[in-house]
């Protein structure tokens, strides 16, 4: 069985474990001749009441800023890997991280998600479960998850 990968996308969420992941997946493009799709999901701020209702805490004008902010650090993130790579190009969406991922992936029809492991953590993780995990269970298409070298595991 030969293995073919035209298409890559790499969530970017502008932390070190990310970072680390889209050197995995530059070096795969490289690899394959693939293009490497970069994509940011802004999730909007939200405040929960009684722990069921999700109300905005930003306001519509705050959160154009907060997305225009974003779109620029992806450019720049997308800027940096073209010196490597020459087939890179980036998208921003907005919602749930691990579904607005699927959905890209889903509708690009990419042939491999490289993601980085850590994003949250604690609590926040104990709640609404990791990224990476989600993506593993539900992705269209294969995941390679990618620890940072510095987040070793601890046994409790």
């Amino acid at each position: 069985m030969k293995i073919t990968i035209n298409k890559i996308l790499c969530p970017v969420d502008f932390s070190d474990c990310s970072d680390h992941a889209m050197q995995y997946a530059l070096a795969l493009a490289e690899q394959y001749g693939a293009e490497l799709q970069l994509l940011h999901v802004v999730e909007p701020p939200t405040a929960a009441y009684d722990g069921v209702i999700q109300a905005p805490v930003l306001s519509v004008e705050t959160l154009d800023q907060f997305q225009e902010t974003c779109r620029k650090h992806l450019r720049n993130i997308a800027e940096e890997a073209a010196k490597q790579y020459e087939n890179v190009t980036y998208h921003l969406a907005a919602g749930v991280p691990w579904l607005g991922i699927i959905q890209a992936a889903k509708s690009a029809e990419v042939d491999l998600i490289v993601a980085g492991t850590h994003g949250r953590s604690g609590l926040v993780h104990a709640l609404i479960g990791s990224v990476a995990e989600k993506l593993v269970r539900k992705a269209p298409c294969p995941v390679l998850t990618v620890k940072h070298p510095e987040h070793e595991f601890v046994m409790p």
